[in-house]
């Protein structure tokens, strides 16, 4: 029988989430999406397979 009240309280939070706008930095936004178009894809360090391969020696038994 108590259903009514927590019914209600869902039907408070999903209001409060549907017309609730947040203060939004737009000027950080526009650095931060800046400095991620700046950065060149080919500038990430390669990683060699086989140094990340512990289950592989594990499984073939050269531990």
């Amino acid at each position: 029988m108590g259903r009514g009240r927590a019914k209600a309280k869902q039907t408070k939070v999903a209001r409060q989430l549907k017309y609730y706008t947040p203060d939004t930095d737009l000027s950080a936004l526009e650095r931060e999406l800046h400095k991620a178009s700046e950065t060149d894809p080919d500038d990430t360090p390669q990683v060699d397979e086989d140094d990340h391969d512990d289950y592989g020696k594990w499984a073939s038994g050269e531990h």
